[in-house]
């Protein structure tokens, strides 16, 4: 067990789909001795993409965790990583490990460069300011270009790349990588699967385009530290090696560049050299801020806890997953010591969770511990309450970390159990995929007897299905894919009243408030220091005590409640604000009740007084497709009623991004396939609620109606 947090390193592996993120985490895991045997994704024999699903699909659904040594300059080092899903319908699942990474590795496609969810990924770790490397992978395919693809990740990620090697050959030529700090060129044998890695001379013709780029190199690392600019500008030839690489380490651990490195993982090309650089460039636990949070007895009190083993014990739990030996809780622990066995505090719901084993994960193998210490990932058996994005604590140090965002759904379809027994599965079911998929929603509707499941695309809700029938054997049926769409207000309205009276022989029931309304936005909530949950700010504007103050949060209630399950279409009420101005009340007959109902009654008037509207979600969608059928895809996507943004070559593929509502593209990448001969590809995901076309709200109304 390593100890010394100087010898770990927390990373994930990241990138747009079909990156070959997954055969980059198998060719690590072989080259550190955790598998055997190379594993592929084409195959479905990914040590990582365990699921059956993942295996038939070809792609990573969840992220798994694993635990790997590697041996650097005579030091043993331990490096816990995560392999990440590259589908945006699973963005979730990056999320919440990049929440608890040190630093990631960003895999890109030699021939694509970046690419769309590319994009996504890379905003996700800047807003959880995770330290990156890149590696332009794939360097073997037809087609790979090194400086585009390079170019790429300057123009579109606005970066500052710096690249640490050349690719020795491109395509098929590919022969292994010049490394520009030590001006050598390294072949990996194919015979041992790339294990036999022999150091040469750089090639004759590639020896002035190596010189021009590591004179770049030693130029941007200057860049980064002012006393090595100072002896640059004096004499290149005096700027040594070790102090490039210290230059370096330094600007990416404060995120101010990006060392780029290349190779194929397919073909074992300059993985080796890639997981060294991970020790290299990539920061140890000690070399990240420390920890903040909040303490849960006075939440304006802010905490810190540092990155050891002697401080009270904080970790996060980032990821529940359902066992048949019991759920697995992933734990990132930030500081102090976890003991198998010992009582901790989930400051969130005020319970206590007993962590009754723990283990080391590799993928889905696992090693016991007795112990954890500081910056380690490891998997926890018997914590019952506690759900992605809680914090687990020392009982007597208690303290809340930073939670996680989620995102909203964007698309529902009903599920319906086939007799009473799946009936009674399925709800446990769900209870169980809410807590290991933040991103998942599900709730009974009581009118239509319906259970309506909500995700984040059409891949989410298929996978989500086929657990249900084939992983846990219940019967269902389910309907047609539906957009979640929500109601929003056009203008404000002032002075709406809501009084609730009811009076049937004894004690009678009496609320009586008025309420304005108004547009409002997360930014302004944030100003006006306002809770902004479900996208709905309240604010209680009442003096003189016109209503008790014991019935204030029934009308709040109220107001979220109706909201939430909207007012003219039944569609969730978001981005407005809405101020308790007055109010009456009766000594005898108010209640929480009544003045929770007025609340309801009070909102209802204010909406239809302000006017309603209803918003759809719209789509940033990525086409990338041959020349020929470009005419084709864009006439498409308008008659989608997407909106063309920007069209961009690259070489002989053109990549045109729309912006397009949901409603229309369900089935679109069997289409697209059709109308290109399989030839186009597309990427998608949620931008923003806008505005429907009025006819279109009509026929969305009365179909709900």
């Amino acid at each position: 067990m390593a100890t010394d947090l100087s010898n770990i390193r927390n990373i994930g592996i990241c990138a747009h789909i079909d990156a070959g993120k997954t055969t980059v985490t198998e060719r690590i895991l072989f080259y550190t001795g955790k598998n055997y045997k190379l594993g592929e994704v084409h195959e479905g024999t990914a040590t990582m993409d365990f699921l059956q699903e993942e295996q038939e699909r070809g792609i990573t659904i969840q992220s798994a965790a694993t635990t790997c040594p590697w041996t650097y300059n005579g030091r043993d080092y331990k490096i816990n990583l995560i392999d990440t899903p590259g589908h945006v319908d699973f963005t979730i699942e990056v999320e919440r490990s990049l929440r608890v990474l040190d630093g990631a590795v960003a895999v890109f496609d030699g021939k694509e460069g970046v690419e769309a969810q590319s994009e996504t990924v890379w905003r996700q770790a800047d807003r959880y300011k995770v330290p990156r490397m890149c590696f332009i992978n794939k360097m073997d395919k037809l087609g790979a270009n090194f400086e585009y693809s390079f170019g790429t990740i300057k123009k579109r990620l606005g970066a500052n790349p710096i690249a640490m090697q050349l690719p020795w050959g491109e395509g098929d030529e590919l022969q292994g990588i010049i490394d520009l700090l030590g001006m050598k060129a390294y072949h990996f044998d194919p015979d041992s699967q790339g294990a036999v890695v022999t150091e040469m001379e750089i090639p004759e013709d590639l020896q002035e385009k190596a010189m021009e780029w590591r004179h770049q190199l030693i130029e941007d690392a200057a860049a980064l530290d002012d006393d090595l600019m100072e002896q640059y500008l004096e004499d290149e030839d005096s700027v040594t090696v070790e102090q490039i690489k210290k230059a370096i380490r330094k600007g990416t651990i404060s995120r101010a560049c990006n060392p780029v490195f290349c190779g194929s993982a397919l073909k074992n090309i300059g993985v080796q050299r890639l997981i060294d650089a991970v020790i290299e460039f990539l920061p140890n636990p000690e070399e990240v801020p420390e920890v903040q949070g909040t303490d849960p007895r006075d939440k304006t009190v802010e905490l810190k806890r540092p990155h050891n083993d002697d401080a009270p014990f904080s970790g996060l739990v980032f990821k529940v997953v359902s066992d048949t030996h019991g759920d697995l809780t992933y734990v990132r622990v930030y500081s102090g010591k976890l003991v198998k066995g010992t009582r901790t505090l989930n400051p969130g719901n005020n319970k206590r969770e007993i962590a009754s084993r723990i283990f080391e994960m590799n993928a889905k193998d696992r090693v016991a511990l007795d112990e954890v210490g500081a910056g380690n990932i490891v998997a926890v058996v018997g914590i019952k309450n506690s759900m992605t994005g809680d914090t687990l604590c020392d009982p007597d140090n208690p303290i809340i970390l930073e939670r996680m965002e989620f995102p909203e759904p964007v698309i529902s379809m009903s599920i319906e159990p086939k007799t009473a027994d799946d009936k009674r599965k399925l709800s446990e079911a769900l209870v169980t995929i809410r807590r290991e998929d933040p991103s998942f929603r599900s709730e009974y509707n009581e009118e239509t007897g319906q259970t309506i499941i909500a995700g984040m695309g059409e891949l989410h809700l298929e996978i989500i299905k086929n657990k249900l029938i084939r992983d846990m054997k219940i019967g269902v049926d389910v309907g047609r894919p539906r957009v979640s769409y929500r109601e929003a207000i056009r203008g404000a309205a002032n002075g709406c009243r809501g009084l609730f009276k009811k009076q049937s022989g004894g004690r009678g029931q009496f609320g009586d408030c008025t309420v304005n309304i108004e547009p409002f936005t997360a930014e302004q909530a944030e100003e006006a220091g306002l809770d902004f949950t479900d996208n709905i700010a309240f604010e209680n504007a009442i003096v003189g005590g016109a209503i008790p103050k014991e019935f204030i949060p029934s009308v709040e209630a109220g107001v979220r409640s109706t909201a939430k399950s909207g007012v003219s279409a039944g569609f969730p009420l978001i981005n407005v604000k809405i101020t308790l101005t007055d109010g009456k009340y009766h000594d005898v007959d108010s209640s929480q009740v009544a003045f929770e109902q007025a609340g309801r009654l009070a909102l209802i008037e204010a909406v239809n007084k302000a006017g309603s509207v209803l918003l759809e979600p719209i789509m940033k969608v990525v086409v990338t497709t041959p020349e020929d059928y470009l005419g084709n895809v864009t006439g498409d996507l308008s008659s989608r009623r997407g909106m063309i943004v920007d069209t961009e070559d690259k070489g002989m593929i053109k990549e045109i991004t729309a912006e397009v509502p949901l409603s229309e593209m369900f089935g679109y990448t069997t289409d697209l396939r059709g109308m290109s001969q399989g030839r186009a590809a597309n990427a998608m995901e949620f931008l923003a609620y806008r505005e429907m076309p009025a006819n279109l709200q009509k026929e969305v109304i009365e179909a709900g109606a």
